[in-house]
């Protein structure tokens, strides 16, 4: 079990990856309930259009991908208990400060609540199924080969930073306006460009932050977009020059709108036009 922000495809890419961690190896095989990561759609056949990623991401590890049946609850069932049980003892109740500090609480209650109880189809507690069924388990292949899975697609803007998740991470300003790659943990948040890691930063736990990379700007031809950063700051926090503003007395301005009493209003426009009168 894995609590993420958003369930994009590379989202759910890594909660697989992730599991695979967790149970010691790949399955052979996954049933899934038609989620549009997995499956785009089926065609006048019947026949599933897979989501080219994921499918790439499964015949890479080597396991199989099965779909439960549109509209028949008794395999749709399989997926969902598992998440009504979820909800039922854990979410509810459940207080936390962050997403790492929440995943940090599910797997202590997986170990120690979830796992160990006797489960009503099995009657074996999953701990002790699990340990059954792990030689069977297929080893994980190497993180090098699968790192392109970890990581999504980003577009530098022209000030040389990265968003991601609600946060801003720079890198050296060459790559401005280029697509890089960002991989992100926990703990980090890595930008690579090419196969080749080009800045680390902490992640924020906080939406709105900005990382500055170390010699961001460093060697940039004066106009570049460092330089045009730079005087947008300026333009921003720079004060206005003083402006000397004439006083005159309230007396003169009462005597503007003064209007006696045999003047008609068409006589005071008319000396208003002609400019005789403020």
């Amino acid at each position: 079990m894995e609590f993420i922000r958003k369930a994009d495809t590379a989202s759910f890419i890594r909660c697989h990856l992730n599991a695979f961690a967790y149970f010691g190896g790949i399955t052979q095989t996954i049933l899934y309930d038609n989620t549009k990561q997995v499956v785009l759609e089926r065609d006048q056949t019947g026949a599933p259009v897979w989501n080219p990623q994921f499918l790439d991401f499964s015949l890479r590890l080597g396991f199989a991908l099965r779909l439960c049946r549109p509209y028949r609850p008794r395999t749709k069932g399989k997926v969902e208990s598992g998440v009504g049980y979820v909800e039922k003892n854990f979410w509810l109740g459940a207080q936390f400060v962050d997403e790492a500090d929440l995943n940090r609480q599910a797997r202590s209650w997986l170990d120690h609540i979830a796992n160990q109880r006797v489960h009503g189809t099995t009657r074996e507690r999953p701990m002790d199924r699990l340990h059954q069924e792990q030689a069977s388990l297929a080893p994980t292949p190497p993180i090098e080969s699968i790192a392109v899975f970890l990581r999504e697609s980003r577009k530098a803007s022209w000030d040389s930073f990265v968003s991601y998740a609600g946060n801003f991470y720079g890198v050296p300003w060459t790559y401005a306006g280029q697509t890089v790659e960002v991989q992100a943990d926990s703990v980090t948040v890595q930008i690579f460009s090419g196969g080749v890691r080009i800045a680390t930063h902490p992640r924020s736990a906080q939406r709105g932050a900005r990382f500055v990379t170390d010699q961001q700007y460093d060697g940039m031809p004066a106009g570049g977009a460092a330089t045009r950063r730079t005087t947008h700051l300026a333009f921003q926090t720079e004060a206005l020059p003083e402006v000397q503003v004439e006083q005159r007395s309230l007396a003169e301005y009462a005597a503007l709108v003064a209007v006696p009493d045999a003047v008609s209003l068409d006589e005071v426009l008319a000396d208003v036009f002609r400019g005789e009168s403020a």
